[in-house]
């Protein structure tokens, strides 16, 4: 049984239209303020308003970097590009920008409620992927200060096997995680390694 996506409640959110006065504007407004949005509009860049937006339309046709405080592809927000132009060099600077759903100019009277939802959904689903990558590098550094601290510990006189449980009686005995341990035990014997080196060159 495939599982139904969620459709949440945009009513009271604030959307953010980055585009100069245009017949499109006010194509999206009527639809937005249907749905129950609230609208603001900039032009060349994004203002204060725009900081805390829920959702941000931008223009591709004439749009650049500098339009947006934050770097390409790190928007706090789903982004939907509005579309006129559909020149490759156009279409690969709002990939690069990171959009999220896009909306064809000219806008007629639908199209905006849908680019919302997959807007969000993607935006949701790219954030997601952002947190499980950064997860994966921090549990993959761990484990490399892990195999540092056992190989520290070696060089002390132990074979791996026994370096490894050395360091887990020393987890166990102060009720902290290996990888708690290992950090310790890698910036302890660094500073000795350290001083040994100083000492030996005085």
């Amino acid at each position: 049984m495939r599982q139904r996506m969620h459709i949440p409640d945009h009513s009271d959110a604030h959307v953010t239209i980055l585009h100069r006065p245009h017949a499109t504007i006010q194509a999206i407004t009527r639809q937005l303020l249907a749905i129950g949005l609230q609208v603001s509009q900039c032009w060349p860049e994004i203002g204060p308003d725009g900081l805390g937006a829920d959702f941000v339309f931008f223009d591709v046709d004439m749009g650049y970097d500098a339009q947006f405080p934050w770097s390409p592809g790190m928007a706090p927000m789903p982004l939907i590009a509005m579309i006129g132009s559909e020149a490759p060099g156009r279409i690969e600077w709002a990939i690069k920008q990171g959009s999220d759903a896009q909306l064809l100019k000219p806008v007629g009277d639908s199209g905006v409620y849908s680019a919302l939802l997959i807007a969000r959904q993607s935006f949701e689903a790219r954030k997601s992927l952002i947190s499980e990558n950064e997860n994966l590098r921090s549990r993959l550094a761990e484990r490399q200060t892990v195999v540092r601290a056992v190989t520290l510990l070696a060089a002390r006189g132990n074979c791996q096997s026994d370096a490894y449980g050395q360091l887990r009686r020393m987890a166990m005995e102060r009720r902290e995680t290996i990888e708690q341990a290992a950090r310790r035990i890698v910036a302890r014997l660094a500073d000795e390694g350290e001083s040994d080196e100083r000492r030996n060159r005085s």
